[in-house]
């Protein structure tokens, strides 16, 4: 397992070319301690910060930022994005995805069945 916790297997997805996304990024000759500040600290902040601008200068950054939610990454900078921002990401995809047809929820403004005996 390497600093982004993921193993070589995870790496290779399902084939080969699934990370040659990741020959582009402008991380790559980065320190990698760079992208995982710890910490809430004025000095963490401002590495996520440094972490984040080179994110931004990268031609992969929508990418990797795809990558990260995809995995689930929960610490770090990935796709110029801290932990917080992916975790709203998250929350907000959720409540965009339609209930399963014939399974919708009731609940306030939501007609519920009448009951049959």
């Amino acid at each position: 397992m390497d600093q982004t916790g993921t193993t070589d297997e995870s790496r290779t997805g399902s084939g080969a070319d699934a990370w040659d996304w990741l020959r582009d990024a402008a991380c790559v000759g980065a320190d990698p301690e760079l992208f995982f500040p710890v910490g809430d600290s004025d000095p963490a902040a401002e590495q996520t910060e440094r972490a984040k601008a080179v994110c931004h200068s990268c031609p992969v950054e929508s990418r990797c930022l795809e990558w990260a939610l995809d995995t689930g990454r929960t610490s770090g900078v990935w796709g110029g994005t801290d932990e917080e921002e992916r975790r709203r990401l998250r929350r907000n995809e959720r409540r965009r995805v339609p209930a399963p047809r014939g399974r919708q929820a009731s609940g306030p403004g939501r007609a519920r069945r009448p009951r049959t005996h």
